[in-house]
């Protein structure tokens, strides 16, 4: 067995059952599947009760997933195997008809605790594991051959870095990175913030749903966009509607909206500030209704247990906006809770539909787009479902 010289790296050990979900193809076991592991954070080398090899992982004796399966071989885990690695990830992106794209998409493609999104140019990095950590230089050095950005940015500020004792920071890893983006999505463009947004500067994995939205407006055509933040999807309905209605709580949100309008030469997209959950009552009793509704809400669900909670939620928005939709129109919805699953999702939805008395028929099921791989034996990779519905 060949020696691994990468910081941290020492021998762990696990029960039958840590080792059957590896087999199965889940890269994750649990602490309670871990007989014996370093008390630092590290790249180990992984065997079963009877000492047979199995792997090497991220091993984070903080976290409640001790153990990330990242090769199941014993070659060295150093800057070749990063570059081949990040080759594939980029090969398997060939032909996405966007500048801005997920490069690296965590245990979706082999390469757990690591997030990279391409905007244009530029790189901007989240590093989530205190075990993948000191190995930053590396990975920065890899990403730059693979995929020669101008610049890296690593976004240190990510919840689950706080869980890991890691830093809460955002900083340059190489070259030059600039404040805001312009990212181009079919006939759209818009700003990413990489060293303030959310999540990486903006969010990607809705951009072939966007871009299915704008299809569904008829030419003259009004559409809604609830908790439209930034204004993406209201971008993409303008495009042939003749009035669009951007409803979000962010007064900050709704500005940068407002100068995505203005790039996009759009002045008939009206910003609203208000709470979905308020607005969208009022509206309906007032008899508004627009040919297309869309619903793309931030997560209701943060952990299992608020499930419940957030189901009724998801319930309430889209009865309301199933309402809201005029006969023969559409209602575009989704949900980014991962703990949400899509039985739960659908069935919450066929509720709505009922409640709202309002006959819907199913056109399409949402998901992540390919930048955004969801492996079938690791259901944390999907997080992103939803539907579009025609209300008749």
């Amino acid at each position: 067995m060949s020696e691994i010289s990468t910081p941290g790296a020492g021998d762990a050990s696990v029960s039958a059952r840590g080792a059957d979900r590896w087999n199965a193809g889940h890269p994750w076991i649990y602490r309670s599947d871990v007989i014996d592991a370093p008390d630092t954070a590290g790249i180990v080398r992984v065997h079963d009760g009877r000492g047979r090899f199995l792997g090497q992982a991220l091993c984070s004796p903080r976290s409640e997933i001790r153990l990330r399966l990242l090769e199941r071989s014993s070659r060295p885990i150093d800057a070749s195997w990063w570059v081949e690695r990040l080759s594939s990830c980029r090969a398997r992106r060939e032909g996405i008809d966007a500048n801005a794209w997920r490069a690296v998409h965590a245990e979706g493609d082999g390469l757990p605790a690591l997030v990279v999104d391409r905007y244009d140019r530029w790189l901007v990095v989240q590093v989530l594991s205190a075990a993948l950590d000191p190995h930053q230089g590396t990975i920065v050095d890899a990403l730059r051959e693979v995929f020669d950005p101008e610049g890296i940015l690593l976004r240190h500020d990510a919840p689950a870095r706080r869980l890991e004792g890691l830093s809460q920071d955002v900083e340059l890893g190489w070259g030059t990175v600039p404040e805001r983006i312009e990212v181009h999505e079919g006939p759209v463009r818009w700003y990413a913030a990489p060293w303030t947004g959310q999540k990486t500067g903006g969010f990607l994995d809705q951009r072939e749903n966007r871009l299915l939205a704008g299809t569904l407006v008829p030419h003259g055509g009004t559409a809604l966009d609830c908790f439209a933040y930034h204004g993406s999807f209201a971008l993409h309905l303008a495009g042939r509607a003749s009035a669009v209605t951007a409803l979000d709580v962010s007064a900050e949100a709704l500005a940068r909206g407002e100068e995505h309008a203005a790039l996009n030469r759009l002045d008939q997209v009206e910003f609203v500030q208000g709470d979905a959950f308020d607005v969208l009552p009022e509206w309906g009793r007032a008899g508004r209704s627009f040919d297309v509704v869309v619903v793309d809400p931030p997560a209701f669900a943060k952990a299992r247990a608020q499930v419940t909670r957030a189901l009724r939620g998801y319930h309430e928005i889209n009865r309301r906006a199933i309402r809201l939709v005029a006969p023969g129109g559409w209602l575009l919805t989704a949900s980014c809770s991962f703990h949400v699953r899509r039985p739960e999702f659908f069935d919450m939805l066929t509720r709505a539909a009922a409640d709202a008395g309002r006959r819907c028929s199913l056109h399409a099921v949402l998901g992540q787009p390919r930048d955004h791989p969801e492996v079938l034996t690791i259901p944390e990779t999907g997080y992103l479902k939803g539907a579009v519905l025609r209300v008749d």
